[in-house]
């Protein structure tokens, strides 16, 4: 089988070798595939692995060989579901590789937001701290325990209720909203709905998947609904809110800070508002890419081959 990867390098910048697939297959791997290349390096593909290179029908249409598409993420909505079930070539994606690795980035930007400490000690090689009159400065005005805080959570799959988990540690107040409302935890958290956890929560957390009725939630009217002293962290998608909306509250102080990992269109573009927006942390969709994720990323994804070689695929996705 020829396996071809288009877009390989955020997976293996270096780090994390192809090994576990290079023994199911013959493997051409291509670090980033422009749109218009796909077609020609994959045209002798049997498998084809994707992280973010699009597979629309149009390119489908002409790949004859291809049988099995892996994506290197828990997202498919790059690959064309609807062509490839009518057309017999089955997909796979990864669902469970980072759910430690976004919660604890999350908490991460949670407790820079609160605490500040690589502010502080470039504060203090600055000569701040042997200028102060005192034993101690902080230069933070949220500088605040978690302990008590509410934590809203929209979306509480693995990963939201993994970052409820690491709340309820910190012993905060979890709020949590979910069309299902069916998770069992083994933290105490309140359901509400996504106006009550606008309205009560210190912190906001996104953590639903990009939907119609999801597309722009977090809107001018939506964060009116926030404290002014609330925190929003989107390490989710970043359709999920409506950037200049953000921005004019940032600027405006209408709320204290925002964190975003994820924005609409990525690389982010120059004209984002985003990059105009004070307490923002801006960070490029790195939450999911620790070592230890993108070693799981590769080896159910070696899985998902061996599986699909097979006969018995794993992780299908789509109407399969």
């Amino acid at each position: 089988m020829n396996i071809t990867v288009l877009d390989g390098h955020t997976l293996n910048p270096g780090d994390n070798p192809w090994t576990p697939v290079e023994r199911l297959g013959e493997l051409t791997v291509h670090e980033r595939t422009s749109p218009d290349l796909i077609v020609e390096r994959a045209k002798d593909a049997d498998i084809i692995l994707t992280n973010k290179c699009p597979l629309n029908a149009e390119t489908l249409a002409q790949l004859p060989k291809l049988k099995f598409i892996s994506v290197l993420a828990t997202g498919y909505n790059i690959v064309d579901t609807a062509y490839t079930s009518e057309h017999g070539i089955q997909v796979s994606n990864v669902p469970v590789y980072s759910t430690d690795a976004v919660a604890e980035f999350v908490f991460s930007l949670i407790l820079d937001f609160y605490k500040r400490p690589a502010f502080h000690s470039e504060l203090a090689k600055e000569g701040a701290w042997e200028s102060s009159p005192d034993f101690c400065f902080w230069e933070n005005p949220h500088f605040r325990e978690l302990a008590g805080k509410t934590l809203g959570i929209i979306g509480f799959g693995r990963i939201g209720q993994r970052v409820g988990e690491l709340g309820a540690a910190f012993r905060m107040n979890i709020l949590a909203h979910s069309r299902s409302r069916s998770a069992e935890t083994s933290f105490p958290f309140q359901w509400a709905s996504t106006d009550e956890i606008l309205k009560q929560s210190d912190i906001v957390s996104l953590h639903c998947p990009l939907s119609p009725e999801t597309h722009g939630m977090i809107s001018e009217s939506s964060i009116a609904k926030m404290k002014p002293s609330a925190f929003l962290v989107n390490t989710a998608r970043g359709p999920l809110l409506d950037e200049q909306a953000l921005t004019d509250a940032l600027n405006a102080d209408r709320i204290a800070g925002a964190a975003c990992d994820v924005v609409s269109a990525e690389p982010i573009l120059p004209g984002n508002p985003l990059l105009r927006a004070k307490n923002l942390t801006l960070t490029p969709h790195i939450a999911w890419a620790a070592s230890e994720a993108r070693e799981r990323l590769m080896a159910i994804t070696a899985e998902n081959i061996a599986a699909f070689l097979a006969g018995k695929p794993i992780h299908l996705v789509g109407n399969q």
